[in-house]
């Protein structure tokens, strides 16, 4: 706590000056969009620090709520008044009632105040143990920011008026060790003044050629480059490798991606090389890592594939948005991969409406990660950062990690999943995977605005459940996921038989009457789903044999594919570690592998049964 005296003299300044309390934050960034909220934090091993910097002259808010609004939010408010700095704990209820919190759990550490700024300082326990307060963990936590030109007085702060915010921020991701220099060489992957339909979903595909390297490089940060204005519009960024063998007329432009009348060589762009989504910013690689290129088995050709979300179904926008690559000549030990884990992009992932709480699960098995990993890289691989994918519906993820049937730490989570924030993960420790082990991405959904089924698909208002991991050394496998088998998935709502042979996609039902000549998905709808019915539902859906992809980067498969029985002794949900308090404890993203069920539909006997695929 520094002393009156010092206080009073800052107050005589004309300008603030960065750091003057000379305690570092490795984590900086501005919350509202006029440049007066600046926040900067540090996790001090059970405690986090922040420092608030605020063109003003009154009181300071700051604080978290579990939706962004002021209900139920854990609310801390400072100043400097009369040269006397204070700073009090605060909550509201469910009706944003504020209210002076009992127990005092922010913990006033330098303040001061000019002319035109404020700047507070505070800690606080990761884990108060107080009922009032929201615990800060590896999750997303959405912060609420707001500020006064007048103090607080004896009845509290004054209403803040316009002069708010919130922002999603992962405040425990680790700090970045590495500092990049400013000159590093860079080449940009950018859209040249993509039409946006006026549909609510657009996927935007445009290949590239790589620049041309005489010896290996390494890309060791990517960048998102977003037009300004279109920080909504755009959704999500892949980039993919494609096949070396093309002509450079497929250059000349871009198209819909997943359109019948895409060219053939988008369809040989099968490998994600990296993953941006919105709110994510660029991405540095470890010291010891980088994403290769220049060699035979690097990308000559690539395919960016932009997600344009837009739901008010605005007309004339033009976008120039995509990735910038930063790279050295000063290689770096190892090269990264990506594998793509979850749930394959498929309407055969269902989720009924109405639900409070629905979970689905993607299978990366221990057959496929025996076998690529046996063949390639039996030592395991080293996953260093991975980034969690879902759409509207999605309310938390977690990746899972099973050696032997018993449960390793999680690799990364996120149980207050924002869907306009999406980002890339450090893991705080590299987790190895080894031959046998097997993953589990877990999604929960919240569907009970939602009068219809929700289908998995390309639509922000369809669903996916997709964790993308980073890791090293590079192997020869870019998929692992799988699918719950459809027709026990049928047999629940009461259909008999579909019509064979299939004709039609999604197929037809034959039998029982009420479903006769409908589709799938028209059953699905029209089926009186109650929240008796929908837990029952993911039940059995979280206990059905699924269908396994297990893909090579050059689209060929491993040999272990089709329907496999799930491990019995998986416990579902996750149980997390008890918490202690006071101590800090598609390809693609977006192809639609159904194909495979309907090869086996077309092969075999349509009369559903208890027997399985």
């Amino acid at each position: 706590m520094c002393c009156w005296p010092l206080l009073l003299l800052w107050g005589l300044l004309p300008r603030v000056a960065a750091g003057v309390s000379g305690r570092t934050y490795p984590h900086r960034t501005l919350l509202d969009s006029e440049g007066k909220y600046w926040l900067d934090w540090s996790q001090r091993g059970s405690q986090i620090a922040f420092r608030l910097q605020v063109r003003t002259a009154g009181y300071v808010g700051f604080g978290f709520s579990p939706t962004g609004a002021m209900a139920s939010a854990d609310i801390v408010v400072g100043g400097v008044a009369h040269g006397r700095p204070y700073l009090q704990d605060y909550f509201t209820n469910a009706n944003r009632e504020l209210k002076k919190d009992t127990q005092q759990d922010y913990h006033l550490e330098y303040a001061m105040e000019n002319s035109t700024h404020t700047i507070i300082e505070f800690t606080r326990e990761l884990h108060t143990c107080d009922i009032n307060d929201k615990s800060i963990t590896d999750s997303t936590v959405r912060v609420i920011w707001a500020y006064h030109h007048e103090d607080a007085g004896e009845a509290g702060p004054k209403y803040h008026d316009s002069n708010r915010g919130t922002k999603s921020l992962r405040l425990l991701n680790p700090e970045k060790t590495s500092v990049l220099s400013t000159a590093l060489q860079y080449f940009d992957l950018v859209n040249q003044d993509v039409p946006i339909p006026n549909k609510d979903t657009t996927y935007w595909c445009q290949m590239f050629k790589i620049p041309v390297f005489q010896e290996k490089h390494h890309v060791i940060k990517v960048e998102p480059v977003i037009q300004r204005g279109h920080e909504s519009l755009v959704h999500h960024i892949l980039l993919y490798q494609c096949s070396s063998n093309f002509n450079d007329s497929v250059l000349e432009s871009g198209h819909e991606c997943y359109h019948p009348n895409m060219p053939d060589a988008f369809l040989t762009c099968e490998t994600v090389i990296f993953a941006w989504a919105i709110g994510g910013e660029g991405f540095s690689y470890p010291p010891h890592v980088g994403l290769s290129l220049g060699t035979p088995l690097d990308p000559h050709y690539v395919l960016l594939e932009v997600h344009y979300d837009n739901p008010t179904y605005e007309e004339g926008l033009i976008d120039n948005s995509g990735l910038r690559l930063f790279y050295t000549m000063d290689i770096r030990k190892y090269d990264a991969g990506v594998i793509e884990a979850g749930l394959w992009v498929s309407l055969f992932h269902t989720i009924p409406p109405g639900m409070p709480e629905f979970q689905s699960e993607g299978h990366c098995t221990l057959e496929c990660l025996e076998e690529a990993l046996g063949a390639e890289k039996p030592s395991g691989i080293h996953v260093f950062a991975v980034l969690l994918h879902a759409h509207l519906a999605g309310r938390g993820i977690r990746l899972r990690h099973f050696r032997n049937g018993k449960e390793m730490k999680l690799l990364a989570y996120d149980d207050d999943f924002d869907f306009n924030f999406q980002e890339f993960q450090y893991l705080k420790e590299e987790q190895t995977i080894l031959p046998g082990d097997n993953l589990i991405t877990e999604c929960r959904y919240n569907t009970k605005d939602r009068a219809e089924m929700t289908w998995g698909g390309l639509s922000t208002r369809s669903e996916m459940c997709l964790s993308y991991l980073l890791y090293y050394p590079r192997i020869n496998l870019t998929r692992c996921a799988s699918i719950p088998d459809i027709m026990e998935q049928l047999q629940f709502i009461g259909v008999k038989e579909i019509y064979r042979p299939v004709t039609t996609w999604p197929f037809i039902i034959k039998s029982p009457k009420q479903y006769k000549n409908l589709s799938f998905m028209d059953a699905m709808n029209k089926f009186k789903w109650t929240k008796k019915e929908g837990l029952s539902f993911n039940k059995l859906v979280l206990s059905l044999p699924v269908n396994v992809r297990c893909s090579k980067t050059d689209n060929a498969e491993w040999s272990i594919q089709g329907m496999t029985a799930l491990p019995p002794d998986i416990e579902r949900p996750y149980k997390a570690e008890p918490l202690v308090c006071g101590t800090s404890s598609s390809s693609s993203l977006h192809r639609d592998f159904s194909v495979n069920l309907l090869v086996c539909l077309l092969l075999l006997s349509c009369t559903l049964s208890t027997k399985r695929l």
